[in-house]
This record gives C-alpha cells, sequence and structure tokens, in this order.
C-alpha cells in the first residue's frame, strides 16, 4: 500500500497520440508498448480521494483501461483540445441525482469549458446520468482530499496553463507539468529540490512550445529534482533509444506506468 498517494499515467502522448494517423515512422510503427500512447493525463489516488488531472479525447478509454471507478474531482491545466474534449465523460461520476464533481481550471480555461460544453453549466441538466458539476476557479492554493494544491504559472503557446505541486502536511509529494516551454520563477521557487516531478519533454528536437527533452533535463537539474519522469511525448521520442542514455534520476513515462510517493 502506498504511503501518501499512488500516481497512474492514463497518457503519455502528445496532442495528437502515437502512433499518429497516417504516420510511418519506426515509434508509430513499433510494437513496443511504451511507444504506444494516449493523450496525456494522470489519475491520482489518496488514503482520502481520487482525482484526474486533464481529460483529453481518450479519457473514456483510459479509466475502462485504469479501471478508475469513483472520482471527488478534475484538476485541469488548460484549455487546449487534448486536455479536456474528453469532459463529458465525466458524467459516470455523477450518475445519481445527488452527485457532484468538483471542477478546478483557472477562469480562462473554466470559460472555455463553459464554452464547448454549455450544457454541463447552464443549470439545466441536474438529472440521474448527466454530468453535475461545482466549478472552483483557481486563484491560489486550494485543498483536494488530504492534499494541498499549488498552481504552477508555466509558459505554453498562448494559452494560460499551469502545472500542480502536491503537499501533504507540510511535505511536497510531488509535481505535475505536462505543458511548458519555459517556467516562471514564482514555479521554479515552489518545486526546487522537490523528490518527485512529472515534466514536459517533447522529444529530442527543439519547440516552440514545448520543453525538448534535453531542455528539460537541464532544467530537473537546475531545481536539483530527486527524479524526474517526462511525459507528453511525440513520435520522435523512442523509448529503446533515448531512455538507456538518460542521466541519473532521469526517466521517460510510458501508459499505465504507478508511481507511489
Amino acid at each position: 500500500m502506498f504511503k501518501n498517494a499512488q500516481i497512474t499515467f492514463l497518457g503519455t502522448g502528445t496532442s495528437i497520440g502515437v502512433p499518429v494517423i497516417g504516420c510511418d515512422c519506426e515509434v508509430c510503427t513499433s510494437q513496443d508498448p511504451k511507444n504506444q500512447r494516449l493523450r496525456s493525463s494522470i489519475y491520482v489516488k489518496t488514503h482520502d480521494t481520487e482525482f484526474i488531472v486533464d481529460t483529453g479525447p481518450d479519457f473514456r478509454q483510459q479509466c475502462l483501461r485504469a479501471g478508475i471507478r469513483n472520482l471527488d474531482a478534475a484538476l485541469f491545466t488548460h484549455a487546449h483540445s487534448d486536455h479536456v474534449m474528453g469532459f463529458d465523460d465525466l458524467r459516470r461520476y455523477t450518475v445519481w441525482d445527488d452527485d457532484e464533481l468538483e471542477i478546478y481550471a483557472t477562469s480562462e480555461c473554466m470559460n472555455r469549458l463553459e464554452g464547448a460544453f454549455p450544457y454541463i453549466f447552464d443549470g439545466m441538466n441536474k438529472y440521474r446520468g448527466y454530468l453535475k458539476i461545482a466549478p472552483r476557479i483557481i486563484e491560489g492554493a486550494f485543498e483536494v482530499g488530504d492534499l494541498l494544491v499549488h498552481p504552477l504559472p508555466v509558459t505554453h503557446g498562448k494559452v494560460e496553463t499551469i502545472g500542480f505541486l502536491f503537499e501533504k502536511a507540510g511535505e511536497r509529494l510531488f509535481a505535475y507539468i505536462p505543458d511548458a516551454k519555459e517556467l516562471s520563477e514564482k514555479t521554479k521557487t515552489l518545486i526546487r529540490g522537490v523528490d518527485l516531478l512529472i515534466l514536459d519533454g517533447l522529444q529530442p528536437e527543439l519547440h516552440w512550445t514545448h520543453l525538448s527533452i534535453g531542455e528539460a533535463i537541464d532544467l530537473a537539474e537546475e531545481l536539483q529534482i530527486g527524479q524526474t519522469w517526462l511525459t507528453h511525448f511525440s513520435c520522435r521520442a523512442n523509448y529503446a533509444a533515448l531512455e538507456p542514455g538518460f542521466p541519473e534520476g532521469v526517466r521517460m513515462a510510458w501508459d499505465e506506468l504507478q508511481l507511489e510517493v
């Protein structure tokens, strides 16, 4: 049994997933399950709560694969479609009339969710089987079950994006930053020296809105992270070719990987 929390990687892929439609590259045709990636998301379970971070278009499939039967909350990093378009599938966690799911997002992300799913937000569908939510705007640290959650501002394209630092009883457990090109100084201060960081590492080549693998490794070294697991990979990231060459303390995550903290 885990001590504080169990993390399950529901997906470790970039916005178009891996394999990519119409791509015949070495990774997309690979039979290695660590090269087969649904869109990035994690499921976190503690002794008091269960929640999801992001609900991409693969969300239903991910929940079936991982056997997720209960959720208390959903947290969102940003409003890009690969992180929100499975939102309606949360309805299976509010089946009964009085069920309600807490939804945590920045005001920009919440507005985009409401624009895409107005029927969930308009208060007219409070029926059995529909998604019934309690929206919570992220304006600072907040509590989910037995965890204190700190939002981590990052730069990622033109959409307001955050990661999360999870803390319990004053102890920093882990941070999750799946989409980022640059970390704010506030974010660096909050996660410096943390034991476990899950971080964007799109591919070996540089990218304009994501950290490359090399940039992510350098950042982990700069911040003196205990253990770093990279995620959100494109099909340019071949597990078998890349992971053995990583420095100590840095690994490539894969779908269905579980970590205990």
